[in-house]
């Protein structure tokens, strides 16, 4: 087993400030291109979720949760990259999970599928 002197020696080497500088100057431009992408598409997301609301007749003052849901979706089927039947199954507990908080079942059902293309689950 290390001795504890050069246990810290290794923690110096490993967490050396300048060192993970370079690294993330290396890795920058890189990184904000990856973010500038995910943003894209949750933003686009994000959009059609409030035309559905707006759509649906729901009150402005209950998009948050409802965007809410459109984010747990979102992650669902992007960046999880869950499909199909899983991801139907998935959706609907999310569906529960945000009717039981009062949001319209519905409306919920409606952003689902015309939104992120998710169906209902398979029959049991």
């Amino acid at each position: 087993m290390k001795d504890s002197v050069q246990r810290r020696e290794n923690w110096e080497v490993k967490y050396n400030l300048d060192r993970v500088k370079q690294i993330l100057e290396a890795k920058r431009a890189t990184m904000a291109a990856h973010y500038e992408a995910a943003v894209a598409g949750m933003v686009a997301a994000e959009i059609k979720v409030r035309e559905t609301l707006n759509s649906c007749g729901v009150n402005t003052i209950l998009y948050v949760p409802y965007l809410n849901f459109g984010r747990q979706l979102y992650k669902l089927t992007t960046q999880r990259q869950i499909a199909g039947d899983s991801a139907a199954i998935e959706a609907q507990v999310l569906l529960e999970k945000w009717a039981s908080r009062g949001l319209d079942p519905k409306v919920l059902a409606t952003v689902r599928t015309q939104v992120f293309n998710v169906g209902e689950p398979p029959e049991k």
